[in-house]
């Protein structure tokens, strides 16, 4: 128990940093005289060298150990924490967004594979519903912070030393994670190993992208969308949005539950058509209900990530599963790093009334994915 708990708190840590950038660019650019784009650029360096360590990450935990890894990890992240509180120039932000984003993919690529080897279903949605409450608490202490008339500096120092905290806190329990577990009765079935070269591998790393197309781009211009098309009020859209992530969030913590009853791969499906239910009510529905649309997409989305990634062990055998999670959360990255341009591309070319339809494309791709991964691997989806 006392190791899961330290899982939790080490995904947590993870998604700590993730809402900071953004909440807090305003002030921070102001105070250093730097562009309004420039968050973008750091936000692009960060991914590529999380893209970069989740496809390291299965040469570096064979050889270091999933403790180990999570440990550097995390002292990396707290690192370029800390370093964001004492740089004063964009080379300097970008050379500490370096260590952020390998930090990231490799505790993230190293904990997926261990809750999915280790432990039950529901542990893997509520793991990733803790990632939510990192996200969102990241933000929040920066604001607490800065209600305090304290610069975004001391922000950046307080999320570090929360950071090193954890370090601490890992570094005792190194011997926890060495301990043989009892695999999920599911991985036990698992067929023999069939390697990274199996043939549904492609549809698999396809199915995280799009999903993450399909989360990024829905969180990144969703209020947009409200205002611009629905003509909301900016205030009212920007809560609505809110409701998105909420449905994230809760849903993974529900879905916890759920995974008790119901298979992973019926879960996605469940999933998949909530997701398509959202959209279409979010094309037709008045703006009274335009938010609960956005709680529905949430929720739908909720169990889609988690349970593709506990089903990587019955799909591809549990000796391949860690190479193969890795590719997966590069994947994943990668679809949540070219989305937003392209979407943005999109919209000022064609109009973001057709944001739904883009995103139920999406959709329809992510279901033919599932359905052909589902047949190559031989897992029933009823």
């Amino acid at each position: 128990m006392l190791l899961l708990i330290l899982i939790y708190l080490a995904f947590i840590s993870l998604g700590l940093p993730d809402g900071v950038l953004g909440s807090v660019w305003p002030v921070m650019r102001l105070e250093l005289g730097l562009p309004l784009a420039s968050a973008g650029l750091l936000g692009a360096v960060g991914s590529i060298g999380t893209v970069a360590s989740a496809l390291l990450s299965y040469r570096l935990i064979n050889r270091f150990g999933t403790a180990k890894v999570t440990l550097v990890s995390v002292l990396m992240t707290s690192l370029a924490l800390f370093g964001y509180s004492i740089s004063s120039t964009l080379p300097a932000l970008m050379l500490c967004a370096i260590p952020l984003g390998l930090g990231a993919g490799s505790v993230d690529s190293a904990l997926n594979n261990y809750v999915a080897l280790h432990y039950e279903a529901r542990h893997m949605n509520w793991l990733h519903s803790f990632w939510g409450l990192g996200a969102t608490s990241g933000p929040m202490v920066m604001a607490l912070v800065l209600s305090l008339n304290l610069s975004y500096r001391a922000g950046y120092r307080t999320l570090a030393a929360l950071q090193m905290l954890l370090v601490f806190a890992l570094l005792a329990s190194i011997p926890l994670f060495e301990r043989p577990k009892q695999h999920d009765e599911t991985v036990h079935k698992s067929s023999k190993a069939k390697g990274i070269k199996h043939k549904a591998l492609p549809f698999a790393l396809l199915g995280f992208f799009l999903y993450c197309a399909l989360e990024v781009s829905t969180g990144l211009w969703a209020v947009s969308y409200l205002v611009e098309v629905k003509g909301l009020a900016a205030t009212q859209a920007a809560l609505y949005g809110s409701f998105f992530f909420l449905g994230i969030t809760g849903g993974r913590i529900l879905s916890g539950f759920v995974s008790m009853q119901l298979s992973n791969t019926k879960l996605i499906y469940i999933g998949l058509a909530l997701c398509l239910v959202a959209l279409f009510l979010l094309c037709i529905s008045p703006l009274s209900f335009a938010g609960y649309s956005l709680l529905v997409l949430g929720l739908g989305c909720a169990p889609i990530f988690p349970s593709m990634i506990h089903e990587t062990p019955r799909r591809f055998s549990i000796e391949a599963s860690q190479r193969i999670i890795g590719l997966q959360m590069a994947s994943a990255y990668a679809g949540s790093t070219l989305t937003p341009p392209l979407f943005g591309l999109l919209g000022s070319g064609i109009g973001l009334q057709w944001m739904p339809l883009m995103q139920l494309c999406i959709l329809l791709l992510l279901f033919l994915c599932m359905l052909l991964l589902d047949r190559l691997t031989k897992v029933h989806t009823l």
